[in-house]
C-alpha cells in the first residue's frame, strides 16, 4: 500500500528542513546526525516518488545522484 502523495510530500518537507537544521548545527569534523538527515531526505523523496507513480502515473524531473 502507497502512502497518499500529500502525505508523502510534507514528510518529504519535513525531511529537507531537518536536513537543513542539521547543516545549520554542524559540529567541527563529521557530523552523524547530517549523514542521517540525509539518508531521511533520499527516503521521503523515494516515498513521494512512489506515491506520485502510483496515484497518478507521474514522476519527479529530478533524480537521485549514484553513490560512487
Amino acid at each position: 500500500m502507497h502512502q497518499e502523495p500529500q502525505v508523502a510530500l510534507q514528510k518529504l518537507i519535513g525531511a529537507l528542513e531537518r536536513h537543513l537544521d542539521a547543516i545549520l548545527s554542524q559540529r567541527e569534523g563529521e557530523d552523524p546526525g547530517i549523514e542521517q538527515a540525509y539518508i531521511q531526505v533520499e527516503d521521503a523523496f523515494l516515498g513521494y516518488e512512489e506515491a506520485l507513480s502510483a496515484s497518478f502515473d507521474e514522476f519527479l524531473p529530478i533524480e537521485l545522484a549514484e553513490e560512487e
